[in-house]
């Protein structure tokens, strides 16, 4: 009973802290159809309070394309997502997507143009199928679930399950290794099927088989979307089409990863410097 108690009042505590919160700000008029995935930062500063954390960072990613954001802890990696997806607001500079800049689309409408993957998973006291279709609960049907778990890896565990997809899960999804909770999340972004996929830290947390079993579900989720991946492992983004190294707060390198190597700067300090941790 006492735990029943304590959990319920867990839950009003969420729910106040959730009527609570300040509306987002959104000033957008604009909306987007199925975006081809161009996203361009344009001369884009960002400070959190007298901390400057992006300084004049411009980039360019073509439809379709992946490019990795590698740096040092505290360089400004996840900053850029944050911008991108609105949740800051940048000091200058213009971030826009398919040649729309991002503040005059509605907010609802742009984040739908993203599907978000990071190292903190959200799942829900639910049954594995609603945790997949969270984003798309209306128009999901049983079929399409099971194909993103199967594009994610993850429907051989899922069937194994005594209920299948009617499994319940625990808060934070804590009856599953670490690997499976990732998986869920690369179902729900497949089955999202948004143009641009955003991987944060994704893989940061898992031992080396995980690992190996989520960047194969990856290679199916990144197919023809344009894809930004943060990473703390560079062996992870060595097949990206572009790497940018951030250092304080601007972008000091981008190009493929042999040619990041062979110009012996920043990158190549990176990954020499990890792989002989590794060692």
């Amino acid at each position: 009973v006492n735990t029943g108690i304590q959990r319920g009042v867990a839950a009003c505590y969420s729910i106040f802290a959730l009527l609570d919160a300040e509306q987002e700000d959104d000033h957008g008029q604009r909306s987007l159809e199925g975006a081809n995935g161009a996203i361009t930062f344009k001369n884009v500063s960002f400070s959190y309070g007298e901390k400057s954390v992006l300084n004049d960072v411009s980039f360019h990613v073509e439809p379709g394309q992946t490019v990795a954001i590698v740096g040092r802890s505290g360089s400004g990696k996840s900053t850029l997502v944050n911008l991108l997806l609105r949740f800051y607001q940048p000091d200058s500079g213009e971030i826009s997507i398919d040649d729309v800049p991002v503040s005059e689309i509605k907010l609802e409408n742009l984040r739908d143009q993203f599907a978000l993957v990071s190292q903190r998973i959200m799942l829900f006291n639910d049954t594995l199928s609603h945790n997949i279709a969270y984003g798309k609960m209306a128009s999901s049907e049983e079929p399409e679930i099971i194909e993103a778990a199967k594009a994610a890896n993850a429907w051989e565990f899922i069937e194994a399950m005594p209920d299948g997809l009617a499994t319940r899960l625990e808060q934070d999804g804590s009856n599953l290794s670490g690997g499976q909770r990732q998986r869920i999340a690369l179902a729900r972004a497949f089955l999202k099927d948004a143009p641009v996929l955003i991987l944060d830290e994704a893989t940061s947390a898992l031992d080396n088989e995980s690992e190996r079993k989520i960047q194969t579900a990856l290679d199916t989720v990144m197919r023809g979307r344009t894809t930004i991946v943060i990473a703390h492992r560079l062996s992870t983004i060595e097949a990206a089409d572009k790497i940018l190294v951030l250092e304080a707060g601007q972008v000091v390198e981008q190009g493929s990863h042999s040619e990041l190597l062979d110009k012996g700067g920043h990158y190549a300090q990176l990954y020499k410097m990890q792989f002989s941790d590794c060692s």
